[in-house]
């Protein structure tokens, strides 16, 4: 793409909008960076445009309250092609335009999307930045040759913007409050190194985003653009208009650095922690910890998602990474629980001369949406005793182990130590057989038989004393033979008995031999 000779300027709008935010740094010298700036001078109107296709061609605009009056904040191009401008009281607008379409002004919802399209610009460089309130700069040094040179880079950003529904200008220079300066005036060029002097020479002094009031002062002096203010003697300038005019004009020309803040996408999945200082201690690290799990289940909430499993990452100063894992039952979003699980596997954490680094991540998440209670006995029930369980059974987990923290389940089986089977704590129980546990079965059963000494008062009648404790009550026999098509199905008799002290046993008898199978609650 050729570079295109400069247009007039385009600066309606831009007086009386607030100066750009103070970014933190990215470290660039002047002379060996170059830099895209793209402006996007319609955004608030482009952002509804692109919301509503009814409104396009209509004229439309947006007003905020201005003390007790409204005025128009941003006008699209339909309603600036009929006389509208920002800054014209709402009333006048309307009478001028009767068919005006107005909006209220949002600034959050422009910065929103101001961001969104700094991060999608990082296609191209990964220090994209956004430049409030309606540009984005783009730090291209290396980049551009992997498109096919600036031209190309330039072309391909306004193309794909236009696309998108955006009106923009861009510019490349080498610093990047020229190419802004540049991009703001409408002129889609770019500078070769060394160049910027020339290039902003001719530029109103508007563009640099000076305060309307230092503009003002620049023009009683018959100073008009930026090549007057600079052929000028620095020290008067200072001395009547301050050095914040000549901070901006020294910016554009390479004197000092133009910090801008890269975007630096979020992953849902992850929260990070810079140590302000290392950690030492485990009350630091518990800390650190709290703080990580409240904006980690913050993202996943707003996801609609939970965690069913994390992972928490330590880097130490001798860049050193220590990690712990955790895995959960269920889906879960609850800063306190999580939080309660990894303070306990704190101390595995070896802080070394100090952490000063701290990510928890989200290795494993599904969706988790908001569970309603209902009725005794009903399947919402079920799911929220489910739910106010999950974080007992994470705990007992952690301590025991994966494998030793189960549900049992019935099984169709007429077989005692059959009727019963290992299962995930966390599932739903499943139906019950039919005819499944029809006569009362032990809460606790042996896993393997207990030889008893037994004294019954006749052959076949029931026990009248376990070992040396006299029994009170019993009940049976109730005979259970084995499966018919095993080979070994033997019957036995099995009684339920009451001892003098209260315990409640489940004896077997078999071929004159007794054994304890089970204690009832």
């Amino acid at each position: 793409m050729r570079p295109r000779a400069c247009r007039p300027p385009r600066l309606a709008g831009l007086r009386g909008l607030p100066p750009p935010a103070a970014p933190p740094e990215i470290a660039a010298v002047a002379g060996e960076r170059r830099w895209l700036a793209l402006h996007l001078p319609d955004l608030p109107t482009d952002r509804l445009a692109r919301r509503d296709p009814a409104l396009d061609g209509r004229p439309f605009a947006l007003w905020a309250a201005d003390g007790s009056a409204r005025r128009l904040t941003a006008v699209s191009p339909p309603g600036r092609a009929a006389g509208l401008a920002a800054g014209m009281a709402v009333a006048d607008a309307q009478a001028m335009l009767p068919d005006l379409v107005l909006f209220p002004a949002d600034p959050a919802a422009d910065a929103a999307l101001l961001a969104a399209l700094a991060a999608w610009a990082r296609r191209w460089t990964p220090l994209a930045a956004a430049s409030p309130p309606d540009g984005l700069l783009l730090d291209i040094t290396g980049a551009a040759h992997l498109v096919g040179g600036e031209a190309l880079l330039l072309e391909q950003a306004q193309s794909r913007l236009g696309r998108a529904g955006f009106a923009v200008h861009g510019a490349i220079a080498g610093t990047a409050a020229a190419a802004g300066a540049l991009a703001r005036a409408g002129c889609e060029t770019i500078v070769p190194p060394g160049g910027e002097a020339e290039a902003i020479a001719p530029l109103p002094l508007a563009c640099f985003r000076l305060d309307p009031d230092t503009v003002a002062g620049f023009a009683r002096f018959g100073l008009l653009r930026a090549g007057d203010a600079l052929a000028q003697p620095r020290a008067g300038l200072m001395r009547r208009l301050g050095a914040e005019p000549l901070a901006a004009l020294d910016a554009a020309l390479g004197r000092h650095v133009a910090p801008a803040q890269p975007v630096q996408p979020r992953l849902p999945g992850r929260a990070d922690l810079t140590c302000p200082e290392p950690l030492l201690t485990a009350e630091a690290l518990e800390i650190g910890i709290d703080r990580l799990a409240a904006a980690l289940c913050a993202d996943l909430r707003a996801a609609g998602e939970g965690a069913r499993a994390v992972v928490l990452e330590c880097r130490r100063v001798d860049d050193t990474v220590q990690r712990i894992g955790l895995g959960l039952g269920t889906a879960s979003r609850d800063p306190a629980h999580l939080a309660r699980l990894l303070r306990g596997r704190v101390e595995r954490i070896d802080p070394g001369f100090g952490i000063a680094h701290m990510a928890l991540i989200a290795t494993r998440a599904e969706p988790l949406a908001a569970a309603q209670t209902g009725l005794p006995g009903s399947v919402a029930a079920d799911a929220s005793r489910r739910e106010a369980l999950a974080p007992l059974l994470d705990r007992l987990t952690q301590r025991l182990g994966r494998g030793n923290v189960f549900a049992r389940v019935p099984v169709a089986s007429h077989i005692p130590h059959r009727a019963t089977r290992p299962a995930d704590p966390h599932a739903p129980m499943p139906a019950t057989p039919p005819g499944w546990a029809a006569r009362p079965r032990p809460v606790r059963l042996l896993t393997r038989p207990s030889p008893v000494a037994v004294i019954a008062l006749l052959p076949d009648g029931p026990p009248a004393r376990v070992g040396r404790q006299r029994v009170v009550r019993a009940e049976g026999p109730e005979r259970i033979g084995g499966e018919w098509w095993a080979e070994d199905a033997p019957e036995e008799d099995y009684w339920r008995v009451e001892t003098e002290t209260g315990v409640r046993l489940w004896l077997a008898r078999r071929e004159g031999a007794w054994s304890l199978r089970g204690y009832f609650p």
